[in-house]
């Protein structure tokens, strides 16, 4: 028997499976939000008095009280049960970077045997799992397990449907006994409530008037790979790791620049159109869809929405891209690096403020140096990624963003500023002390009558940055493509609070010293920029003299992995910044380091283990096999008078060996466990074992290379990124 036999199997399934048959997709009036209990829907089936007082909470955060929440309660109950629902569920969000979800059941049994429906208002508003299994990091003793889980109503409740039936979901903040958040829904709540008190103070001082809750928003940009299944089903790693750990790269890879923005492949088009079908009757804005830059890479963009409810759905989101990707017959990979060589996967976060009365308060206008309130509140922004970067890179810290981040396919992991030609100027100008002009982007006039003139943005983008203004927001770029959105978003809101607090403490000294708002205005940005103005950069992010100038010249901190990153988490400034907003208390804080922490070692751990087993029960035997058919061959030859040639049998010897003398020293260094703190345990996973699992890696790419390709055992790149 061969040793390929899965590998020509699964080439053989996919090439011959028949096509999934196309459905004429449903007009988007029709579908659209039409599983969810939306503000629409409510407005139906309420009183006036119930719906007014719903809307009000969800709108501006207000206070619900009980006898509204039964009201709604029931309306919810008869909705879905005329959609053929039988169970509910709090749907959470644990420190996991996934949703957890309890189904019950709106069943209650009578004395005399009979069944009604029932659900009240206490069941809609609490909930009560068990929590003893969700990571904690030392919230809680051991054998303390109870955890609740509440009603946000500020987010919609849907009806998640499945081949085996649908059930009424019910967004929910989660929390221990003893009211610490467990999860990642309250912090961001906390964030934006927090962000929101120094806004209005802001504008108060600005002479806003009326000023409407301020909220943040989010439209996250998902990138994500398809493999075939039987491709994945073939390698260990892909199923429990999600990223490959051997793999020799494939003589055409994206060199040639033909995959991106290319013609999308007509089996990923029918899942695209089935997986966005869905997000469209869940209310999920999905705007954008595209071969991203790899091969086998692709990308879908929601529009942007209210930062609470666009964390929501992009935990839904990837949750419906998986289960729908199966259903096409294809493994979905959201691993930041799932192929080594090619570029991997982020989730550009858009992020901007804002309100109903003053519009996007990221939005320059077409003069954005006489707009105050603006270059108040971006001058709020360079401050607070200047002041807290590390903070920022320590959101977005994970073993498998570590391979993005620093490489010329993702930003560098110096967090800078990018603000564009115009903006940029303006703000030099500030910091010499002065607020003269702004120039626009111009006309743009290719010389070609049929084509019209239009205006150009005032700046160019820059790919290169992390944290790059695109013309009425910032794009947090270095965020994981597997990441949860809420985490950057509360560290983006917090730092922002914090920095419009620090403004408004300025400017309101200088008002009280009866100085013109204008030239107020000025004096504290102008201080803002003397002390903030070195994160502002507008160059090659990638290139090496940046890092150079960042480190040595600016101050930047390069963080180059998790266990460099995490550690951030306990600085004084940065304890001291959650507490005084309000969005995590110490030992709240203290939690994150430990589970995120914890979940990078596991990580790493994991994969240790996989290419030690992989190594050795599969590419090991297999170089053996080949050997041994080379040492039959030579034999067979040499009877004849033909001596072949045996430097490729030595150099899969040499190989294999050395690739077992690698895991011998990986398993070693895995038994290790005496560190004296987590920091310690930290850096050992970053410097000890993924050195030794790139050192075997190395010497297995080069026999997969080697081994004839009837006797290699794993799909290979060529396969599962070019056959769909």
């Amino acid at each position: 028997m061969s040793g390929n036999e899965s590998r020509v199997q699964a080439i053989y399934q996919i090439t011959n499976r028949e096509a999934t048959a196309v459905s004429t997709p449903e007009p988007l009036d029709k579908i659209w939000a039409s599983n969810v209990f939306s503000l629409a829907t409510m407005e139906q089936s309420l009183s006036k008095a119930a719906f007014k007082s719903i809307k009000k909470t969800i709108q501006t955060g207000a206070p619900l009280d009980a006898t509204t929440a039964e009201i709604v309660a029931a309306a919810m109950k008869e909705w879905a049960l005329s959609k053929g629902v039988k169970f509910f569920s709090h749907i959470f969000y644990p420190m996991t970077n996934i949703t957890a979800e309890k189904h019950d059941g709106f069943i209650v049994t009578n004395s005399d045997g009979s069944a009604i429906t029932e659900f009240s208002g206490s069941l809609l508003i609490k909930g009560e799992p068990d929590g003893s299994s969700f990571p904690n990091g030392s919230l809680r003793m051991t054998n303390a397990a109870r955890g609740y889980t509440a009603w946000d109503p500020t987010s919609p409740v849907y009806i998640m449907e499945t081949d085996n039936g649908s059930t009424l979901m019910i967004p929910s903040v989660f929390m221990s006994w003893t009211g610490e958040a467990l999860d990642k829904k309250i912090p961001l709540l906390r964030s934006n409530a927090a962000m929101d008190k120094a806004a209005k103070k802001v504008l108060t001082l600005m002479g806003e008037t009326e000023v409407s809750t301020l909220n943040s928003s989010c439209g996250a940009e998902q990138e994500y790979f398809l493999v075939d299944s039987n491709f994945a089903n073939a390698r260990p790693d892909l199923l429990l790791a999600g990223r490959t750990l051997f793999g020799a790269a494939s003589a055409k890879g994206q060199e040639f620049d033909d995959h991106y923005f290319g013609a999308i492949p007509a089996r990923v088009q029918v899942f695209m159109q089935d997986f966005e079908d869905q997000l469209y009757k869940l209310g999920i804005p999905a705007k954008t869809h595209h071969n991203e830059v790899a091969p086998g890479q692709f990308e879908i963009a929601p529009y942007y929405e209210a930062a609470n409810v666009a964390a929501d759905h992009q935990q839904l989101m990837m949750t419906l891209m998986k289960s729908t990707a199966k259903k096409h017959g294809f493994l979905c990979l959201l691993h930041e690096k799932p192929f080594a060589g090619i570029n991997g996967s982020g989730k550009h976060v858009n992020w901007s403020v804002g309100n109903s009365t003053q519009g996007n308060l990221l939005d320059p206008g077409n003069t954005p140096h006489d707009n105050l309130n603006f270059l108040l509140f971006c001058g709020a922004v360079i401050r607070g990624v200047h002041k807290f970067g590390p903070l920022l890179r320590a959101a977005i810290a994970s073993a498998a963003n570590d391979h993005r981040l620093g490489a010329n396919e993702a930003p560098p992991a110096i967090l800078s500023v990018y603000l564009g030609d115009q903006l940029e100027k303006v703000f030099k100008d500030i910091q010499e002390g002065k607020i003269t002009s702004s120039v626009g982007g111009g006309e743009m006039d290719l010389g070609l009558s049929q084509i019209l003139n239009f205006e150009r943005d005032p700046g160019d983008r820059n790919r290169t940055s992390p944290f790059a203004f695109t013309g009425n927001r910032f794009e947090f770029r270095a965020v994981g493509s597997s990441q949860s959105v809420s985490g950057p978003l509360v560290a983006m809101n917090t730092m922002l609070a914090d920095s419009l607090s620090w403004i408004a403490e300025k400017l309101e000294a200088e008002l009280g010293k009866g100085t013109p708002q204008p030239d107020a205005v000025l004096v504290v940005l102008k201080e803002l920029m003397e002390l903030h103005g070195n994160v502002v950069f507008g160059g090659d992010g990638y290139s090496s003299e940046w890092h150079t100038e960042a480190v040595e010249g600016r101050g930047l901190k390069n963080i180059p992995t998790t266990a460099d990153a995490l550690p951030a988490l306990k600085e004084a400034s940065v304890i001291e910044l959650f507490e005084s907003t309000g969005v995590l208390s110490p030992v709240e804080l203290e939690s994150r380091f430990e589970v995120y922490a914890e979940q990078y070692v596991l990580s790493i751990e994991v994969e240790a283990k996989l290419v030690i087993d992989m190594a050795k029960t599969i590419i090991y035997p297999a170089a053996m096999r080949y050997l041994s058919e080379l040492s039959i061959t030579s034999s067979s030859m040499a009877e004849m008078g033909v001596e072949l040639d045996s430097s490729v049998a030595r150099k899969v010897a040499t190989e294999s060996n050395l690739m077992m003398a690698g895991v011998t020293k990986l398993s070693e260094a895995l038994e290790q466990h005496n560190f004296d703190s987590t920091e310690a345990h930290l850096q050992h996973c970053a410097n000890e074992l993924l050195s030794l699992m790139n050192e075997i890696r190395s010497h297995a790419d080069t026999l997969e290379a080697e081994v004839a390709d009837e006797m290699w055992p794993l799909p290979k790149y060529q396969e599962m990124l070019f056959i769909k």
